[in-house]
């Protein structure tokens, strides 16, 4: 079969294309809309609902308002993009007279998600933008590596992680979070603590951390067994606190215990994530086998989360208490190296997923940070024009190219379109070379998402 030119028309109608179940762009359009307005409702109230659990207390009336009004918001934003999508489609093809490739999906897109995100909260527009560029980026990539213009490298993604987290801690170092607030500061403060920021340190801590051990010691317990090991223990425990420490560290033990105690808290809590996460997704089979639960606590990915927060924690602080040591100085720029350092033990975790959400969240911050230098111009607009290029570049390959999207966010624009996703020709478009109904096959069985539709008007 002869390969046409990208720019090359191809005669498909909309209806042929977009809307095959039905003769109307209209009712196309309307189908979208009842459909996307459900499911968008459905995912945005289970978000809305755990926010406001997570706040620990019972909402004020004024709270409640304003949750209401950021969910009919947020799912108009939602639905806004999926209907506005097929309206799109079929205004282009009216005014051209035909589809090529890039008006076959992505400038219909493009222009669907650039009024879309008006309609969203613009406090909300920062997130989705971190969201949809991390997804666009390993789709991106996917697309050119399926073409031989780039190749994957190995561990890759531990790579990307570590540059971009190594600029983070720079940043944490600088202490910026008194300039710029950001959640990533606050991950960075209840990982490592306050001891790795640039500033003086508090004080009375240190009194209050003896008076504690003071009160430890003095427990009674009723078994003398007990007792030993508890004693031992603290006897450890304060020696290993007194080992000592350069006087640069502005920790308030010694650097072996500040390493150790820092990496410990970390890995504990990462392996009680992942505990109650397999719990939780198991509940249904657990509760008719109990002798799963068993199986649970000794699988050995059970450990992953764990050994990379432990482990990030303890060479992070290790490589910074090190090289205050070695140069007998504590500058800021020492967060690079300690931070490559700390990201080999996301060789645990590794998640292409987290790494590039490092990687756009350093990229965010070092543009922000440009603009308030001088050094980089303020671009208006820049994150809606970043997020609509982003979401066009998913749904384009979500149309021509599904095997290079990532199966999770098919399946969203599966439900979110009522399965018209799956059910629109894309016959037309193997002219391009590129297999697209090959793809739609394999990614239908591969997801699960056969070509029904969920709701129709007409028949």
């Amino acid at each position: 079969m002869q390969v046409l030119s990208k720019l090359t028309s191809v005669p498909v109608t909309c209806k042929e294309y977009v809307h095959p179940w039905t003769d109307s762009c209209s009712i196309a359009s309307a189908e979208f809309m009842i459909v996307a307005v459900q499911d968008s409702f459905r995912i945005y109230t289970a978000v809305y609902m755990l926010s406001m659990a997570m706040r620990g207390r019972i909402p004020s009336f004024e709270e409640l308002k304003r949750t209401i009004r950021g969910l009919l918001q947020s799912t108009a934003f939602l639905t806004m993009s999926a209907f506005s999508y097929s309206i799109f489609l079929c205004a282009v093809r009216r005014l051209a007279g035909s589809f090529n490739f890039y008006t076959a999906s992505y400038i219909p897109a493009y222009m669907a998600a650039l009024c879309s995100i008006l309609v969203e909260r613009p406090s909300r527009r920062g997130l989705l933008c971190l969201y949809v560029s991390n997804v666009a980026t390993e789709t991106g990539w996917n697309i050119l590596k399926s073409r031989g213009l780039v190749r994957s490298i190995p561990n890759g993604e531990i790579l990307i992680f570590g540059l971009s987290t190594s600029i983070l801690l720079y940043y944490h170092r600088l202490n910026r979070q008194k300039d710029y607030s950001d959640s990533m500061f606050d991950v960075f403060r209840f990982a490592l603590g306050d001891s790795e920021v640039m500033k003086t340190e508090e004080t009375g801590e240190i009194r209050r951390e003896i008076r504690s051990k003071e009160r430890s010691s003095k427990l009674i317990l009723p078994y003398s067994f007990i007792q030993a090991v508890l004693k031992t223990y603290l006897n450890v425990i304060s020696k290993i606190k007194t080992l000592g420490k350069h006087t640069l560290c502005r920790h308030k033990h010694s650097c072996i215990y500040n390493t150790l105690s820092g990496g410990t808290r970390m890995f504990s809590i990462g392996l009680g994530i992942q505990v109650i996460m397999k719990v939780l997704f198991q509940a249904r089979r657990v509760f008719r086998r109990p002798e799963l639960l068993r199986r649970t606590f000794f699988r050995k990915d059970i450990l992953k989360l764990g050994m990379f927060l432990g482990g990030f924690t303890s060479l992070y602080k290790l490589s910074s208490c090190l090289l205050r040591h070695i140069t007998n100085s504590d500058r800021a720029e020492y967060a690079i190296p300690s931070g490559l350092i700390a990201s080999l033990a996301f060789a645990f975790y590794n998640d292409t997923t987290i790494a590039l959400y490092i990687m756009w969240k350093m990229l965010q911050m070092t543009y922000n940070w440009g603009i308030e230098k001088g050094y980089v111009p303020k671009v208006p607009g820049f994150t809606l024009l970043l997020y609509s290029a982003s979401t066009a570049l998913l749904f384009h390959a979500a149309t021509l190219e599904p095997m290079q999207l990532r199966p999770s966010y098919w399946k969203f624009l599966y439900s979110i379109s009522g399965g018209r996703i799956m059910v629109m020709d894309r016959s037309g478009f193997d002219v391009y070379g590129i297999g697209t109904s090959r793809q739609i096959s394999e990614v239908s069985k591969l997801c699960n998402t056969p070509p029904v539709l969920k709701f129709q008007i007409s028949k």
